[in-house]
């Protein structure tokens, strides 16, 4: 460097080389890019402290060393960060040292420069480290510069060795350090002038990460290398160090908070483009670092080394989650026999589990995942697509397990298109989250409102998917459109369903801006909307939730009183002018089984149904009270989930007919199955109380993050006596046996029902005889019946909880 060469001793001499270093632009002293000027800035100050502390007699013999922390001390010197340094000392006259320390200090002072200075013996640094958290961390980085290096490797090596053996006691402190920090400063990726050193994702959350792994409880890049999107952590680190970098040369002095108008100025430097491209690459950065974070910290505390009574503590268990799926020491991880090289399906299962459970993937896992796992074939199968549904309708933990999906690779291969959208930061200030996060915080919401429409499922695939057209020249409603019909045909759709989905994407729009810039009394502006839906009421519906759904993930204030008042007058007016929907009506019975249901008996069969992991069970067995609930509780005892249902009767006999889903391995044998039915008709198998406990051994509570407010839709059918009740509600354990149970305790003969599970919403149509008291009051009982056993949302936490 042509600076170093030149220049002289004195401190104002450094600060000129320094500046001539800001300055280069010339023939005789090129612009140096982001990473060369810092180089070239650690190589100046080095430079300057040897000679100076040559000039001074800080030799190798002489009892004294000068330390650099900080910037200096790991070699990430930026234009005007402070100059951290340490004066050692060892059985040196305090006149002498005092005078070397004036000597050394007074010349930095009088240039100007910045200077955070101590004077220290090796043991009085290193009682300094034992009682401060911050000054720790800080001489975890320190680096020899000149003097006696024996002395500088006794205060380096003793700091870190007391770090190892003292970080069981200081790591919950270093965790609310780092909390109190992220809680100051937000999240760098979401923040319009965000704080690159302390922000979550930021420079000080890379230092963390050295800390942890000079404890030896993590390695310095835990869960992401070089392969995944954005280049890993060590390129997201480089990153955060190239724009802090510039924001000094912009400011002009030391600043860490990146301000609106320097943002263009800073992106062009680099080369990244204007202020949203920055932007862009500044959100893919500090998620990368943040997730990171997360999984450091989760390694680190259960690597921490365990003392007295702990150590009597017994081994974590494995308790199934899932077809191949564990949890293990508080994370989600692969079954010792699970084959992700032959289960495609494994990435979804393993993510669902997360999100229903409040559990993160181990890093381990999603790694193994994103080596081994193949694609999924097109369509989908449709085990795939439940899980998928599943995963969606979690409510708030879907944020964290699609975040982790995403910083590995997983997600971008469910969903090439995410690509566009990834970081991509909101053009309307009115927006909080970048459009990819914006996306799943829609999801989150819309699964709060799933039980409002008949498709849950469609509800939540289009919350996914509303914007997915954003990142391009078109209109990204229409964009969106066409990726969502290639998207629904890749899932496996039926192509009303995809059609369906297409359409919700390319209308998002249409309910919030006609009813906040048109008339509505109008008879124009409701035949708008309904030509553009083709008179759908169902559509309607999805549409309806999913506005209320998007502007709640928008931005504080997008939603409210006003807005949902004349949304919501609009799909009144709308509906009236549109076509009712069709009734639920009873499948038609195969003939084979009618004459099963002559013959009378128990008959129970099993066979494989369209999916790898899907079976039909068919029941016939004389109708009596309480038989649905009964062979709906045996089916859930042995963790077949039912993923729909047709019942019915003939005659004296009830027509069962279940498509279910092992929750493990493969379905019991049809004997044992007839086998419990026959004991829990005759009354020897509670199955309130083994269901209760099955729930409990799962790990659940009886009612598992519920999201929704259920549901009970009441329609009049044209048979006196006869009325379709709809529920619809969030699933749980052994669901539809305690709903057809809490229907016989209220003395309700179901003469015909059908029951679909959608991800992780029922909606469950019964038809009721009500012949009798068909009063207000009965229906009420009936409701209040079916209530009971479903699950309810969580009461909402109050505000001083939540900030905390």
């Amino acid at each position: 460097m042509q600076a170093k060469n030149d220049m002289p001793g004195g401190a104002t001499d450094l600060v000129r080389a320094r500046d001539q270093l800001l300055e280069g632009g010339d023939t005789r002293h090129p612009r140096l890019d982001a990473h060369a000027l810092r180089q070239a800035l650690v190589d100046l100050h080095d430079l300057w402290l040897t000679a100076k502390g040559a000039e001074l007699g800080i030799t190798a013999d002489s009892g004294l060393a000068v330390v650099a922390v900080g910037g200096l001390g790991r070699r990430e010197m930026l234009p005007y960060s402070d100059l951290d340094l340490v004066l050692l000392h060892d059985n040196v006259d305090a006149a002498r040292v005092a005078e070397v320390a004036d000597s050394l200090w007074y010349p930095l002072w009088d240039a100007h420069i910045k200077l955070d200075h101590s004077v220290r013996t090796v043991p009085q640094a290193l009682r300094v480290a034992a009682d401060d958290l911050t000054a720790a961390l800080g001489m975890l980085d320190a680096r020899h510069i000149v003097g006696d290096v024996e002395l500088s490797n006794l205060l380096i090596g003793g700091v870190r060795r007391e770090w190892r053996t003292g970080i069981r006691s200081r790591f919950s402190d270093l965790v609310e350090q780092a909390n109190q920090r992220w809680r100051r400063s937000g999240e760098i990726a979401h923040r319009a002038e965000p704080d690159l050193k302390n922000g979550r994702g930021g420079l000080r959350d890379i230092q963390l990460l050295d800390a942890l792994a000079i404890a030896q409880l993590t390695d310095a890049m835990p869960g992401l290398g070089p392969d995944v999107p954005g280049g890993g952590l060590k390129q997201a680190h480089r990153r955060l160090l190239d724009v802090r970098t510039e924001l000094h040369r912009v400011a002009g002095r030391a600043r860490d908070q990146l301000r609106a108008q320097d943002a263009d100025e800073i992106g062009s430097a680099l080369r990244i483009g204007d202020r949203f491209d920055l932007a862009r690459t500044l959100s893919d950065a500090a998620r990368t670092v943040g997730y990171s974070v997360d999984v450091g910290l989760r390694t680190a505390g259960n690597a921490l080394p365990r003392r007295g009574l702990a150590r009597l503590r017994r081994i974590p268990v494995r308790r199934p989650l899932d077809e191949g799926v564990v949890e293990h020491a508080g994370e989600v991880v692969l079954a010792r026999d699970a084959r992700p090289q032959k289960d495609p399906g494994l990435i979804l299962r393993v993510a669902a589990a997360s999100a229903q459970h409040a559990l993160p993937m181990s890093a381990t896992t999603l790694n193994r995942l994103s080596e081994d796992a193949p694609e999924l074939r097109e369509p989908w199968p449709r085990e795939a697509l439940n899980d998928l549904l599943v995963l969606l309708g979690t409510g708030r933990t879907i944020v964290a397990a699609v975040e982790a999906l995403d910083r590995t690779g997983l997600w971008g291969r469910l969903f090439p298109e995410w690509g566009a959208v990834r970081d991509l930061p909101p053009r309307d200030p009115v927006h909080t989250w970048t459009v990819d996060r914006h996306l799943v915080e829609t999801v989150a919401y819309a699964s709060a409102l799933s039980t409002r429409v008949s498709r849950p499922d469609l509800l939540l695939l289009g919350a996914l998917l509303h914007d997915i057209g954003k990142g391009r020249t078109e209109d990204h409603s229409i964009v969106g459109a066409d990726l969502a019909t290639h998207i629904g045909r890749r899932l496996g759709l039926w192509p009303q369903d995809v059609r369906t989905l297409s359409a919700i994407v390319r209308y998002h729009l249409l309910l919030p801006d006609t009813a906040t810039r048109r008339d509505l009394a109008d008879p124009e502006t409701v035949d708008t909307v309904v030509r553009a839906l083709e008179g759908d009421p169902q559509l309607l519906e999805l549409l309806h939730a999913l506005a209320e759904a998007d502007s709640l993930a928008t931005g504080p204030g997008v939603w409210g009183d006003w807005k949902a008042s004349l949304i919501r007058e609009l799909v009144r007016r709308s509906r009236l002018a549109m076509a009712g929907e069709a009734l639920p009506q009873p499948d038609p019975i195969d003939p084979q089984l009618l004459v099963k249901a002559k013959a009378g008996g128990v008959h129970v069969e099993l066979t494989p149904g369209d999916g790898r992991y899907t079976h039909v069970v068919t029941i016939v067995a004389p109708d009596t009270a309480g038989l649905l609930s009964e062979a709906a509780g045996v089916l859930a005892l042995h963790s077949l989930r039912v993923l729909s249902a047709s019942l019915g009767a003939e005659g004296d006999s009830a027509i069962d007919t279940f498509v279910v889903s092992p929750k493990f391995g493969d379905p019991p044998d049809v004997g044992l199955l007839r086998q419990e039915l026959i004991r829990a008709i005759n009354g020897e198998l509670d199955l309130a109380a083994v269901l209760s406990k099955k729930e409990l051994d799962a790990g659940l509570p009886p009612n598992p993050y519920a999201q929704a407010q259920p549901r009970v839709l009441w329609t009049e059918t044209t048979v006196p006596g006869q009325v379709l009740l709809e529920l619809r509600a969030e699933d749980r354990i052994g669901l539809l046996s305690r709903l057809a149970g809490a229907l016989a305790g209220v003395r309700v003969n179901v003469l015909w029902a059908k029951v679909v599970t959608r991800g992780a919403s029922v909606v469950d149509a019964f038809c009721l005889d009500l012949r009798g008291p068909d009063t207000p009051e009965r229906r009420a009982g009936i409701e209040a019946a079916l209530l009971a056993v479903v699950p309810q949302p969580l009461p909402p936490k109050p505000k001083d909880a939540e900030e905390e």
